[in-house]
């Protein structure tokens, strides 16, 4: 994989955090600033979880904004985590977005997030939401005894103030908030793994590969994608449907550029609540459609359930190839072992060729091969293969094996992304020739997992046939 040319990692923008307590209106002030409904909101705490990092302008300063899970000062594993990611932000932060909910008034919370921002030395702007209208304009004056400066009040919502702000904002940002780009990439670090360049979702329309961690909740796609980028990123936790929002990393890596994007766990409809994840589902989805290649993270001690086959039929519909990763091997008992991989090989036919790796994303056990056949499975996806080429292969296939009845006279590919190939044949032919010319192509060009898909142009028929690998 090459590294994109000329691309602009988010991290040389300077950085905005919005920072506060859980249920104060954060994820609705950052989608307000960035213009767009990219977090997820809804009315109970604790929905954001995870940082997620956001491209946004406001009268040409370009600047990340970082949305961040709810600080609370709490025993509660999980919680503290969150709060560990919202202080990791806060020490990187440009400038604090110290939302409060004027509707509530201060809380014990509140006072413990002032305090936590006034230890990090950071520019700070206090940020009234949920001021809807004039008669709460004097409620706003309690937080001044945050003693973090004179509050500003906002409605998120209904964007009354917000602009006022990000006047305010822009002109406590570094001078450059259009960046140039990098000189150099950035190494990898001693473990010849990945260092981090940006996290945000800059790679969309881009020539960096977008790789989408997909799977079952609690399988550990989190604890997977901290360990590919090489950073705490994503909250990991014991609870299914801890990560809430599709979050996206752009890393360097020995291979080249790769966005990785961890989503929300995916589950059957008859479990998935209207609510938050509902839209979690929604994102991850999403994810899916924009990803050139999908890692179906599989919890190796599951086996393969019903489950996992219904995300891998959503990766065959996305048309984008696929890497199978089956986590936790190092729990698999050794005489299980070899029944498991026959159960993947089984129910996971459909995927045809696609790799499956063995690994422990925990301890990291195998990880260092995803790289490569991600490598692999991108390079084969936007693989183009000479007429000349093709018409030999196809001629050398049909000697070893000749087809019953018809015969390709010859075959050109149409397009690429993934290979399509049209064949022109003299009769009809059967699908388990197409199969066996599809195997012959793979192994004759080494296409590896990418999808094929083969038109087939019978002489004299009206229409043509079509398949899909």
């Amino acid at each position: 994989m090459t590294p994109a040319k000329n691309e602009i990692p988010a991290r040389t923008l300077p950085l905005v955090v919005v920072a506060g307590r859980p249920n104060v209106g954060k994820s609705t002030l950052v989608n307000r600033i960035v213009g767009r409904r990219a977090a997820v909101v809804e009315e109970r705490p604790g929905v954001t979880r995870d940082r997620k990092e956001l491209d946004a302008e406001w009268c040409g300063h370009h600047f990340t904004i970082v949305d961040t899970g709810g600080w609370l000062s709490s025993d509660d594993p999980l919680d503290a985590q969150v709060s560990a990611q919202s202080e990791r932000a806060i020490a990187e932060a440009d400038v604090i977005l110290f939302v409060v909910d004027v509707t509530v008034g201060l809380t014990d919370e509140d006072l413990d997030v002032a305090r936590v921002l006034k230890k990090s030395r950071r520019p700070v702007r206090v940020v009234v939401n949920k001021v809807d209208s004039d008669s709460r304009e004097a409620d706003i004056w309690d937080a001044l005894s945050l003693g973090l400066g004179d509050p500003w009040p906002v409605s998120a919502l209904h964007g009354r103030g917000t602009g006022d702000l990000l006047d305010d904002v822009v002109m406590l940002l570094p001078d450059s908030s259009v960046p140039e780009a990098a000189d150099e990439p950035a190494a990898a670090d001693d473990d010849g793994l990945v260092d981090l360049v940006a996290a945000s979702g800059a790679a969309a329309g881009s020539d960096i590969p977008r790789v989408a961690l997909v799977g079952r909740p609690n399988v550990g796609k989190s604890t997977l994608f901290n360990r590919l980028v090489g950073d705490e990123r994503s909250v990991t936790h014991d609870a299914p449907g801890t990560t809430r929002d599709a979050v996206d990393t752009i890393v360097e890596t020995p291979e080249g550029t790769v966005c990785f994007i961890d989503t929300a766990g995916m589950r059957r409809k008859s479990r998935t609540e209207r609510g938050t994840e509902y839209f979690s589902v929604l994102r991850a989805l999403d994810a899916l459609d924009r990803a050139d290649i999908a890692l179906l993270v599989i919890d190796a001690t599951a086996g393969i359930t019903h489950q996992d086959q219904r995300l891998a039929e959503r990766i065959g519909a996305s048309g984008c190839p696929v890497v199978v990763v089956l986590n936790k091997w190092e729990l698999v008992p050794t005489e299980e072992r070899v029944e498991i991989l026959t159960d993947v090989g089984d129910r996971l036919a459909f995927l045809g060729e696609a790799p499956v790796l063995k690994i422990s994303a925990l301890s990291g056990l195998g990880v260092h091969h995803i790289l490569p056949a991600v490598a692999a499975a991108e390079e084969a996806y936007h693989s183009r293969i000479p007429t000349a080429e093709l018409n030999r292969a196809l001629k050398s296939i049909q000697m070893a094996h000749p087809p019953v009845g018809a015969r390709i006279q010859y075959g050109v590919q149409g397009a690429n992304d993934p290979p399509t190939f049209t064949l022109f044949t003299n009769g009809r032919l059967q699908p388990t020739y197409l199969r066996y010319v599809e195997r012959g192509l793979r192994e004759r060009f080494e296409l590896g997992p990418t999808p094929i898909k083969i038109r087939v142009r019978a002489k004299g028929a009206h229409g043509s046939g079509g398949r899909k690998r």
